[in-house]
């Protein structure tokens, strides 16, 4: 049979993804199926034959920047997007490629989006995909031929600079889709579109708007309660569902997991106090008409960018001696919740990393009880977790038989501080150009080395743990807290991509390593795994980017090393293609230009910086190997510096201008500061290089 778009292929409906286990040489969703739980039942790698494990094929995809999606595995053929929201289909045996679809989201749009051309992958259903731009629209394409069937806008205020990183879900005949853009100011929603004709059925506003208009829909009346003084709404207000959406079909709800606030900070967005609803909340809602079922919220009045974007797993679990049905999740907050899909009681809410701004989670109210001795709103604060959170987007594995969850975690401290012009005026003034966090970006690195006796240490773990007890079963220390998603397996093994370019399996049981092979390249993207004809294949995106261009350079990672490449990589048993391994980088940095400017110059070039341009080149003007390092600019480079910076010349490359806030002055004391970074840096080098040679 065919769809009214034509295709034979991709013909994934309910049924298919609802008895995936019927069928477990396929990953037909996002998380397998409706379960999301990531586990795959198929056994012929285990931990006897995975020593054979070898490389298949690799597919060259052109990029420098992350990879983020989940590949959708049906009928031999694979699909996933990668950079700009570019969607693949490729056979699944051999990794060619069948057809490409390019849905041209504009290069300048890279300036309006958080953390890089990211996107986390397709739906597949009824013979089409459906991908989410990063310009914000969702597009059907003829899973077939490649070809676009129809495409909306899903933005509701085109001046806001709203984007699409996270992967839609399919279900029920709808295509359901959030947005990013909190940090930027916006006003988080999802939406639910016909899967065939792309017309909206209903949206769910996430933050109430301008309370002096309508409310959309009774929640939005009751949320608005909960949000006091300030005007919000002209911040934005935040609450995107950047990342996951869950269907489950024996409740028909769809379950929403809410972001940050916009600002971060709870006194600049609502002064007055309040709960701030339905910020940092997983809200079900009914999956046909958008009514909401109910609300559980991690964070109340949150202040630290903790979402509950996270994964979202189902499962059934006898708790407490009675069988529950429960949504599990691993937000950034550092605590794994263990609720009631039924009606959102809360069953289970304990720490899985370091925790310094809770001390746990009340079980009688749900809620967290802060460490008062870590309000950043009188001076600043080392705190864990920070904003990348003790687990991010990369995805956990739940294996329901053991009752384990394999956790790619992370202790990654930020130091927090309120925003200076607010604290010493009250004011704050939303930049539509570029983030608003409410905390002290510009002054980053100056707070930074003056609390550098507070610092802490990151650092990244792969966990496994028992979301009943708490417990801690075993943990695997990273040498890098930036790494992939995992998936486990019947076959007793847990698959996970390291910051560090190594892709490895490690025994379920207790977390020893028994396998690893050297792809050069650091991943984020999870790993998934399918067979065809009688044979199991692993594949893996691989490239890094997102945080990891804001923090900079750290550790030795292969994105340092060897430099950020996109590839589709697939392993079998008994392959050996041998993957060619890159030249490693002369990170020798050149003479500088002339340093002219004053102190006090290169003082707000610094500011100017941190504030405008290290989101993506790196703190104190250090690339993580993604984005170029300003440090290691060409003589002819300097020369176009406004030109670039100011007139946007290089639009077309990615590199959008940035005239609206900055002035030929401003760019060129920015200028000064990355010059004296060089001279530094280049000068202590030297330094190092000396000495070793010395001893």
């Amino acid at each position: 049979s065919t769809t009214s778009s034509g295709s034979t292929i991709g013909q994934i409906d309910d049924a298919r993804i609802n008895n995936a286990e019927s069928e477990p040489g396929n990953w037909l969703a996002y998380g397998r199926d409706y379960e999301e739980q990531r586990f795959s039942p198929l056994t012929q790698i285990n931990r006897e034959t995975v020593d054979r494990l070898g490389l298949a094929f690799e597919l060259d995809l052109g990029g420098n920047d992350a990879l983020e999606a989940t590949p959708i595995v049906v009928d031999n053929t694979m699909f996933f997007t990668s950079t700009f929201s570019v969607v693949h289909a490729v056979d699944a045996k051999t990794g060619v490629e069948k057809w490409r679809y390019d849905p041209m989201v504009p290069k300048e749009y890279l300036r309006r989006a958080c953390c890089g051309p990211i996107n986390r992958g397709v739906a597949v259903y009824q013979g089409k995909v459906y991908v989410g731009t990063l310009d914000g629209r969702l597009v059907a394409i003829n899973a077939g031929s490649g070809e676009k069937v129809w495409e909306v806008n899903t933005i509701i205020d085109t001046e806001r600079n709203y984007s699409i990183t996270g992967a839609p879900r399919a279900a029920k005949g709808k295509i359901y889709i959030g947005n990013g853009g909190a940090e930027f100011g916006v006003r988080g929603y999802v939406t639910a579109y016909d899967s065939e004709t792309g017309e909206e059925v209903w949206r769910f506003f996430t933050v109430p708007g301008d309370p002096s208009q309508p409310f959309e829909h009774p929640e939005m009346e009751l949320a608005a309660k909960t949000w006091k003084g300030g005007e919000w709404w002209k911040i934005g207000g935040g609450g995107t569902v950047w990342n996951s959406i869950v269907y489950d079909p024996e409740f028909n709800h769809v379950y929403l997991g809410v972001g940050n606030g916009a600002p971060w900070t709870r006194v600049i967005r609502s002064p007055g106090g309040g709960d701030n609803l339905f910020l940092t909340c997983i809200v079900a809602v009914d999956a046909d008409t958008g009514e909401m079922k109910w609300y559980y919220q991690t964070v109340p009045g949150d202040n630290w960018d903790y979402t509950a974007v996270q994964d979202m797993t189902l499962a059934d679990m006898v708790v407490d001696g009675e069988p529950k049905k429960v949504i599990m999740q691993a937000p950034k907050n550092g605590f794994y919740y263990v609720i009631d899909r039924s009606n959102g009681e809360l069953l289970r809410a304990h720490p899985y990393v370091q925790t310094n701004w809770a001390s746990h989670v009340d079980m009688e109210t749900g809620r967290p009880v802060e460490n008062k001795d870590m309000d950043y709103s009188k001076r600043a604060q080392w705190i864990l977790p920070g904003p990348l959170g003790g687990h991010d987007w990369q995805a956990m594995s739940f294996d329901e038989a053991k009752g384990v969850v394999y956790i790619p975690a992370q202790d990654f401290p930020f130091l927090y501080a309120l925003d200076a012009e607010f604290k010493a005026t009250g004011l704050y003034k939303r930049n539509p150009g570029t983030f608003n966090l409410g905390i002290d970006l510009k002054n980053n690195t100056f707070l930074a080395a003056e609390y550098a006796d507070e610092a802490l240490t990151a650092k990244g773990y792969l966990k496994a743990f028992d979301p009943l007890t708490g417990e801690e079963l075993w943990n695997v220390d990273h040498v890098h807290y930036w790494n992939s998603g995992v998936v486990a397996t019947a076959g007793g093994l847990v698959f996970q991509g390291d910051g560090l370019g190594y892709l490895s399996a490690y025994d379920t049981d207790n977390g020893e390593k028994l396998w690893t092979y050297n792809t050069y390249i650091s991943m984020l993207a999870p790993p998934v795994t399918y067979e065809i004809d009688g044979e199991q294949y692993v594949v893996i995106l691989a490239g890094t980017g997102g945080p990891e261009n804001f923090v900079g350079y750290t550790n030795d990672t292969a994105a340092i090393k060897y430099g950020n490449f996109n590839k589709l990589l697939g392993f079998k048993l008994d392959s050996n293609l041998v993957l060619e391994a890159p030249d490693v980088l002369d990170k020798t940095l050149p003479e500088q230009p002339e340093l002219i400017a004053s102190a006090d110059e290169l003082f707000r070039g610094e500011q100017l910086y941190n504030e405008v341009c290290g989101i993506c080149h790196g703190g104190a003007a250090k690339s993580a190997g993604i984005i170029p390092d300003l440090r290691m600019m060409a003589p002819e480079t300097h020369k176009i510096f406004k030109n670039i910076v100011v007139d946007g010349v290089y639009a077309g490359k990615g590199m959008a201008g940035f005239g609206d806030i900055l002035n030929e002055k401003d760019t060129e004391n920015i200028r000064q500061y990355i010059i004296s970074r060089g001279i530094a840096d280049k000068a202590e080098a030297e330094a190092l290089e000396s000495s070793a040679g010395g001893r």
